[in-house]
């Protein structure tokens, strides 16, 4: 069942980024909400889940986290807060160290999945909110006149199945080694939504569309994580 969401939340993104792929503002407000709801979920469920072990140097881990997704962007260009551009000329291929870095991302998100036994976990909620603006941005970025190419399913299709192959492969590691996997991917999450958050507004004013966006994905998440207690 969780991989059968991973798979839904990237192909729900890539289908309304076909259609609803010209607004840019849409895919930016999508990306604000699901950063304030990442960063919930980090500050509210990863982080206690990672630091009640009794490894002192877990946040090394977390500090690996952040370095890894910096370098990761040198990859994406920034593809996972929203700054894509669209084709150049009139060639719809998405660049090769694009495609392995957003892999590595996805795949490594799903790796402390692989001993989860309930199925909507605030940890996966988080994966499938993130997978959806991120995706809604590959569907607008790969559709050509309202339609995918070959090619581009094959990309979509690499992307929707990251995620549940880290799911897989991280049923084979020691199950002690799934807190650095989580606090890993805690540093990661964090960078994503700090930059969606914190990037600069225009002459540094106050940007309240941002700060009701945000605060939208905090109350979601908060939902969610009520939900999961009871």
């Amino acid at each position: 069942m969780i991989i059968v969401l991973l798979i839904l939340s990237v192909l729900i993104g890539v289908f309304l980024g076909k259609f609803f792929g010209d607004r840019e503002k849409f895919a930016k407000n999508l990306l604000i909400v699901s950063a304030g709801f990442l960063i919930t979920i980090c500050l509210n469920e990863v982080f206690p889940e990672v630091y009640a072990g009794e490894d002192q140097n877990i946040g090394l881990w977390v500090i690996g986290g952040v370095l890894l997704q910096m370098l990761l962007e040198n990859l994406t260009k920034g593809f996972e807060h929203g700054h894509f551009h669209h084709h150049t000329e009139g060639k719809h291929i998405l660049p090769l160290a694009l495609m392995i870095g957003l892999f590595i991302h996805a795949f490594l998100e799903g790796i402390p999945l692989a001993n989860e036994e309930v199925v909507l976990t605030p940890y996966l909620t988080g994966i499938l909110v993130h997978n959806i603006p991120i995706s809604f941005i590959l569907g607008a970025f790969l559709v050509k006149n309202k339609k995918f190419s070959p090619s581009a399913f094959l990309i979509i299709s690499i992307f929707a199945l990251a995620s549940p192959l880290g799911l897989i492969l991280g049923k084979y590691f020691n199950p002690n080694l799934e807190v650095y996997f989580l606090a890993l991917v805690g540093g990661i999450f964090l960078h994503i939504s700090s930059v969606i958050i914190f990037e600069s507004n225009k002459n540094h004013n106050v940007d309240w569309r941002k700060i009701g966006y945000v605060m939208l994905g905090v109350l979601l998440a908060m939902s969610t994580h009520l939900f999961h207690q009871h």
